[in-house]
């Protein structure tokens, strides 16, 4: 079989993409998701034959929820299973790369979308042979607006079946199925069925109706399908399940008013958040101002460079309010720069200076950007506005497409008892921000805290708020095994007033009638467990950090979950090739091909090294703005923003030399300024050359030669299987000198260790596991593929990768 190669690089590992021919029959594709209690646990099952009459490749290919993880993938081929071992991630990298040095390839990806990770993975079949492909995943189903969603996504060329059975045991009190493999003639072939604490969902499409839907081809489905449900809430102080020593408790009272609350937004009106994002701004506030009840109080702030405030303290909702502050926001206009610190800092100080009894505050950042005016340290805006909130009040931030510093938000919010969420760039930009808004528009209860008896290792069990259309869950392990009886005290504040709720239950009540699931409550426990570990060690340092990760990690393993600590290793039949899957982080861009060659989220850097037959490579996270190289004896910087999610290089080069010359580059112009004229140049345009005093640019077919003073880069740009992009090659620089940057020094040495079990390298007179790999060098048009030692970026430049971000290029 014919293969096109494509490296890849996926958290620094290299994959070979393989065309799919198209006599295959993907004769069963079922998928089967069983929830419990909220539990869901879905297995994909997918059997396909090949047809021809020699082996060939073939591909299963799914999407799976992004906040799902990954417990069991396994392919069966000629009645031999071949399982997929999770392991921890370096570990998993570790084996990885020894497979590469040996000549094999790997083909299994992740990619993050909005709601959806990619798994992909292929295997050769022999002739007229078959191969079973059964991947399982499990997730938590969360309460938002007062229903909870299972999504399940189907995609062209796969001819589905589906089953859905819910179990509550308080019984269920609504179900419907949405999405676009629910409508026009595929309505026919949803079918659902109702009992008192059971529901079936079944889909059944006939060939023929699985072409006719909102978003099917001819090849077959593509869209999701969501199944929406809630359940009965027979006692205000929560669902309680308890199975072989472990409990989850479900708390979501309906029985208390909701509490008047004072909410600050706080908008990014910055030259960044011009044009749709600005006109999409403007409509979701329009549509939340009018959602205002008149009880609540509100204020308004935009910010760029400098602060303004629609009034100076916080305002009633009434009519005449909510209708000036609309004209207000009518009139928001993008320009400037980016002024985070300053804007929060005022938010927090108007809701400082209103009385706060019997109401609930909120603060709600939108930002499309990093800071770039005022303080910009982000450390250091985390640490002023931790120490202003005080604890006090959630703020939440959202994040407007993918240049956001995502991490840098999420911390932010995450110390102040609030979430992050990214808004995507999508034409319903509107409906997100207002979606978000709904889900914490309505606050019942704050200081809200759970408390048990004779319980250890419990989830989370003290919440700044709870919103109405939410639910709170606790989960633990119950220490005392004597315990006839259950008890649950939840203590939070409504309005002003102490509200309590006691229960208090035998246990044999509360065992689960189904012996199949007695286990799911301990995998719930596991599966929070990790969730809030993770999160937690975003804002840890130090010991914590490392305990907390720790303790993540070992139940990853336990409980054989892809987390971003851990990977799936999957060896193929006959050695043919190795597998690794991760888990994707949120701040990684989706994928902007929807088919056909896959890219990935990494990029691997090449060094020269002196005296030494192979040059050094590492890796270099996408999506950030890095100092590429700097000498400060001759006045020389450059920076690059590397490509989001799905690129291989750079989308934008600046390079300065002294206080007035700067050059910045991106794939469709080139701008030079000297100080006193500004000249610029198209990468279509004929051989060009400008002379300044001790600079001279060189303009030729696809690359920018740069000199300024005594140092010499070479831009190249780049066109690769429909993507641009840019790369620095640097071919004059001065030695013996010091030089700041990920490109590293001008020439590195490294000894060799012979007799290692492991290929081992002295680099700084420092022992470093390594591996060979191939990868492309970009500092030449024709892009060849040069071997090199991988070796992590610290081993080269004694120092974090982290040292490096810079804000602005």
């Amino acid at each position: 079989m014919d293969k096109v190669a494509l490296k890849l690089t996926l958290f620094g590992l290299l994959f070979t993409c393989v065309n799919l021919k198209q006599d295959i029959d993907i004769y069963s594709f079922h998928i089967n998701s069983t929830v419990t209690s909220r539990y869901a646990t879905t297995v994909i099952t997918s059997r396909v034959a090949n047809l021809l009459n020699q082996s060939q490749e073939v591909h299963f290919d799914v999407k799976i929820p992004k906040d799902a993880f990954i417990s069991q993938f396994r392919m069966t081929i000629e009645g031999k299973t071949y399982d997929g071992v999770v392991k921890e991630k370096e570990e998993a990298q570790q084996q990885y790369n020894q497979a590469v040095s040996g000549g094999q390839s790997a083909g299994l990806v992740s990619a993050v979308g909005r709601t959806l990770e990619d798994f992909k993975t292929s295997v050769t079949v022999a002739a007229f042979s078959k191969v079973t492909f059964e991947l399982t995943y499990e997730e938590l189903l969360k309460r938002r607006l007062g229903t909870y969603e299972l999504l399940i996504n189907a995609q062209p060329m796969q001819f589905i079946d589906i089953d859905v059975h819910i179990q509550e045991n308080t019984g269920i009190s609504l179900l419907e199925v949405k999405g676009a493999l629910s409508t026009k003639d595929l309505t026919n072939a949803v079918t659902t069925i109702r009992a008192d604490k059971d529901a079936w969902v079944k889909f059944y499409p006939t060939r023929d109706q699985q072409t006719k839907c909102d978003e099917c081809s001819k090849n077959g489905l593509n869209g999701n399908l969501i199944i929406m449900y809630d359940v009965e809430r027979q006692k205000q102080s929560g669902d309680l399940k308890v199975s072989n020593g472990y409990f989850v408790h479900y708390f979501a009272p309906t029985d208390i008013q909701r509490i008047p609350k004072n909410v600050v937004f706080i908008i990014d009106e910055s030259g960044s958040m011009s044009g749709t994002k600005i006109e999409q701004t403007r409509l979701a506030m329009l549509e939340i101002l009018s959602d205002l009840a008149e009880d609540d109080h509100f204020g308004l702030i935009t910010f760029s460079g400098h602060i303004q405030t629609w009034k100076p303290e916080l305002l009633k909702a009434t009519e005449g309010n909510v209708e000036e502050a609309k004209m207000f926001v009518k009139r928001i206009k993008s320009g400037g720069s980016t002024d985070i610190n300053a804007a929060v800092l005022k938010a927090v100080d108007m809701i400082n200076n209103y009385p706060q009894e019997g109401s609930a505050s909120i603060l709600i950042l939108l930002t499309d950007g990093d800071p770039t005016t005022g303080e910009t340290n982000p450390v250091k805006i985390q640490e002023n506005v931790k120490k202003a909130i005080g604890e006090k009040f959630p703020l939440y931030s959202l994040g407007f497409g993918f240049d956001v510093n995502f991490e840098f938000l999420k911390k932010l919010s995450l110390e102040n008892n609030g979430v992050g969420r990214r808004i995507y760039e999508d034409s319903d930009a509107d409906k997100q921000l207002q979606g978000f808004y709904e889900e914490v528009a309505v606050p019942l209860l704050t200081d809200v805290h759970l408390n048990y008896q004779g319980v250890t290792n419990l989830t989370q069990s003290t919440f700044n708020q709870y919103y109405n259309g939410s639910e709170i869950v606790v989960a633990g392990q119950i220490t005392d095994n004597s315990l006839e009886t259950f008890t649950t005290e939840v203590i939070a504040l409504s309005k002003s007033t102490k509200v309590v709720y006691h229960s208090s239950v035998f246990t044999g009540d509360l065992s689960s009638d189904r012996p199949e699931h007695e286990n799911f409550i301990k995998r719930l426990w596991a599966f929070l467990t990790v969730k809030q570990l993770l999160e937690k060690m975003v804002l840890l340092k130090d010991l914590e950090k490392e305990n907390a990760k720790k303790e993540a990690l070992e139940l990853s393993l336990e409980y054989k979950f892809v987390t971003p600590l851990t990977s799936m290793v999957v060896t193929k039949p006959q050695d043919e090739e190795m597998q690794v899957a991760h888990k994707p982080k949120e701040e990684e861009k989706p994928n902007r091909h929807s088919s056909g060659s896959t890219k990935i989220s990494m990029s691997i850097r090449v060094l020269k090294s002196s005296g030494n037959a192979h040059p050094l490579c590492y890796d270099v996270p996408l999506a950030q703005k890095f100092r590429l190289q700097q000498n400060v004896l001759s006045e020389f910087s450059m920076n690059g923003q590397l490509e989001s999610f799905g690129g291989e290089g750079f989308s934008q080069i600046a390079i300065h030399y002294k206080t007035n010359h700067h050059l910045l580059l991106n794939t469709t112009e080139m701008i030079y300024n000297d100080g006193q004229k500004t000249v610029k140049f198209s990468w279509e345009q004929d051989l060009t050359h400008l002379e300044r005093e001790n600079v001279s640019l060189i303009l030729r077919s696809n690359e920018m030669d740069v000199t300024m003073g005594n140092i010499r880069v070479v831009i190249l740009l780049h066109k690769k299987d429909g993507d641009i992009f840019l790369w620095p090659a640097i071919w004059q620089q001065p030695k013996d000198v010091s030089l700041m940057g990920i490109l590293g020094e001008a020439d590195i040495s490294y000894e060799e260790i012979p007799g290692s079990q492991t290929p081992t390298l002295k680099l700084k007179d420092k022992e470093v596991k390594t591996s060979w790999v191939m990868v492309k060098d970009y500092r030449f048009a024709s892009a060849p593929a040069v071997g090199c030692w991988l070796v992590p970026f610290q081993a080269v430049a004694q120092r974090e990768l982290s040292d490096f971000i810079v804000l602005q290029l």
